[in-house]
């Protein structure tokens, strides 16, 4: 799916990433770490998604800054399982988190101060 909306496209692509680890988590019987990923792991573009009808400016920056949060969740998430014993590392997931958290923080920053 391409919209051509950056963080739009690439927020859904890290979710169907997302999807895909957290069934390797499963296969390995690994239920709850699974479940929480893939939880904040797909809200995210859920977030973004949902920004793009937002109100007004001020509901368009909140949304995006619970995506922000959702985003922190998962790395936080992803990071336990890179350190901890007989879990599947991440590998790229990480480097995809921080390319979505540079650009969610360029959008909110910038939403910001046209906010005022």
């Amino acid at each position: 799916m391409e919209s051509g909306n950056v963080i739009l496209d690439k927020s859904f692509r890290f979710a169907l990433k997302i999807i895909e680890f957290a069934a390797v988590l499963e296969a390995g019987h690994k239920f709850v770490i699974a479940k929480q990923i893939l939880s904040s792991g797909t809200s995210i573009g859920a977030n973004i998604r949902e920004s793009q009808s937002a109100e007004s400016k001020a509901d368009f920056i909140h949304k995006l800054k619970i995506a922000e949060k959702e985003l922190n969740e998962t790395e936080y998430w992803l990071l336990l399982c890179k350190y901890s014993n007989n879990y599947p590392n991440p590998g790229n997931l990480l480097n995809d988190v921080s390319e979505l958290k540079k650009i969610l923080g360029t959008i909110i920053s910038t939403s910001k101060k046209q906010n005022k």
